[in-house]
């Protein structure tokens, strides 16, 4: 689970943000914050994944609290959620290291897919830190972030984007290769109901298919997330 924590100062959008936040799957909100203070006084208290930073805070910037972050050696992933649109903003979020940035207002979707974007992010990052990759590896790494790049295409009918979104993160979950009988387990889905969700994600290249077999020498398909 990625814990997040909100910091906006505006009491509704913190809440709107937070619920959309909850309803992607392998998110959870830990905590809400409406200034830097409290940004960085829960951040003290609990460490977080992921921060949804509003750059327009009250008391200081979004980006001098990263700064002070920084400085604290406080190490979590920030994503600015702000209506700043200036070059200069923008520039300096990205000096400073933030992942993503996300201009309001958005919708659901928008955020969503951030969100799972950086999802995909941490799965190729899991592991060993000290194990070496290849150009290939690293190229997908930085490509994951890039959520408008290339699109993935449209839910077949008869497909909804919630289900899509539940089969992805029970993978995220597991971390390692699941059949269909596995994902129907983990969802709650029936296997012909997971079975088409993974035929249909391994096609968008969302998911790589690969072989097991077993005593009997039939193969079983096995599905395992893959950062585009």
């Amino acid at each position: 689970m990625i814990d997040v924590l909100v910091v906006d100062d505006d009491f509704r959008v913190a809440d709107v943000h937070a619920a959309y936040v909850a309803k992607v799957p392998g998110f959870r909100v830990t905590g809400i914050a409406h200034s830097a203070g409290q940004a960085l006084a829960a951040l003290e208290r609990a460490p977080v994944d992921l921060v949804l930073l509003d750059h327009h805070l009250p008391d200081e910037s979004g980006l001098a609290l990263i700064r002070r972050l920084r400085e604290a050696g406080i190490c979590c992933d920030v994503m600015m959620v702000t209506a700043a649109r200036d070059v200069s903003t923008v520039h300096e979020a990205m000096q400073h290291g933030a992942l993503q940035y996300l201009v309001k207002p958005f919708s659901f979707a928008g955020l969503r897919d951030k969100l799972a974007a950086y999802a995909d992010l941490r799965h190729a990052l899991a592991g060993p830190s000290a194990r070496e990759t290849s150009q290939d590896e690293v190229d997908r790494m930085f490509a994951a972030l890039r959520t408008g790049a290339s699109p993935a295409t449209a839910l077949p009918k008869g497909h909804s984007a919630p289900t899509a979104d539940l089969v992805l993160a029970a993978l995220r979950r597991a971390g390692q290769p699941l059949s269909a009988q596995q994902v129907a387990a983990a969802t709650g889905l029936s296997r012909s109901t997971a079975q088409r969700y993974l035929k249909h994600l391994a096609r968008d290249r969302r998911l790589r298919l690969s072989l097991r077999y077993g005593d009997t020498g039939r193969p079983e398909h096995e599905y395992l997330l893959t950062v585009r």
